[in-house]
């Protein structure tokens, strides 16, 4: 644990927003390395950690007071549920792919490290490569475009199909860069938003996301606090809305959006949305376009699932 190659995002300022006290029990939703988890530990919290990697399962310590569950956090319910664990007062999730999985060239995450064409978290599924050689090249360009938010998606699933079949990281990342012109140290690299939309796509990430917040609001305590730490626009967007929506600050509605202001807030902010220091993104440079978001669990009823 103290020499996790993953450095914990924000690690103090999540701390202090959970404002943890000895007894309490918590859930890290993506534990990874392990360093959110080891922090409650260390403030005296029991802590019930989720991770859909069996790579970060089988990898992680037996530590006192954690128990670690290798599930999708989108299942805490149900998961804590059984451990007659409910509820808890605090969930944290960490969004994305941890640095030990972009450090694996063997998992595909990497644009830079070649390594065969996987990108699957749980490491069952369909496999970036078997999607992307059998996929058509519309609904190719349409994953490109919403989820890595790039408009040259047409152009990119073109070169792509063209290529087939793909195998390898590198392989996929040449045929991106060429199909646009790419110039190293001139151009924002393309295929860096091609992988994380290919990623983000077949591992339903967006979609475990919106799951995982329902399921924080359902298994929370009234005080009990929620810290989510995102990495893009596409994630935050999700976090803000759901928080805007829960704590009773989204515009009235109108005769085409029903209105949320007939429902109790189960939420309520927590602070502002909070970026990582100068300091830490010199250190880790990964952090760089993370984002923090704290909400207090109210003591009304859950809300249920989103429309």
């Amino acid at each position: 644990m103290n020499a996790a190659p993953h450095i914990p995002v924000m690690l103090a300022e999540v701390i202090d927003a959970l404002a943890i006290t000895p007894g309490e029990r918590h859930v890290d939703g993506t534990f990874g390395a392990g360093g959110y988890t080891r922090a409650m530990l260390d403030k005296g919290a029991a802590v019930f950690a989720f991770d859909r990697d069996p790579n970060a399962v089988l990898a992680a310590p037996v530590l006192p007071g954690l128990t670690l569950i290798e599930r999708r956090f989108s299942e805490m319910e149900e998961a804590l549920g059984a451990l007659d664990a409910l509820p808890v007062d605090g969930v944290t999730l960490d969004i994305g792919v941890s640095s030990m999985q972009f450090d694996q060239a063997e998992r595909g995450f990497s644009v830079q490290n070649d390594g065969p064409l996987d990108m699957r978290m749980e490491q069952a599924g369909l496999s970036a490569a078997e999607w992307l050689n059998t996929a058509d090249e519309a609904e190719i360009a349409d994953v490109i475009f919403r989820l890595g938010e790039e408009r040259r998606s047409r152009r990119i699933a073109r070169a792509i199909v063209a290529a087939r079949p793909l195998a390898r990281t590198l392989e996929l990342a040449t045929v991106v860069r060429k199909s646009v012109g790419y110039i190293p140290g001139k151009d924002k690299d393309p295929a860096v938003q091609v992988f994380q939309a290919i990623r983000i796509h077949l591992n339903r990430e967006l979609e475990e996301l919106q799951d995982g917040l329902e399921a924080a609001e359902r298994v929370l305590a009234p005080g009990g606090r929620l810290a989510v730490v995102t990495f893009h626009s596409l994630e935050d967007r999700i976090v803000k809305q759901f928080l805007r929506d829960r704590s009773g600050a989204a515009p009235a509605g109108s005769r085409h959006l029903p209105s949320t202001k007939s429902r109790r807030p189960s939420f309520e902010a927590v602070g502002k949305a909070v970026r990582p220091s100068a300091a830490e993104t010199a250190a880790n440079p990964r952090a760089r376009s993370a984002t923090l978001r704290v909400a207090k669990r109210t003591t009304a009823e859950a809300w249920g699932v989103s429309a």
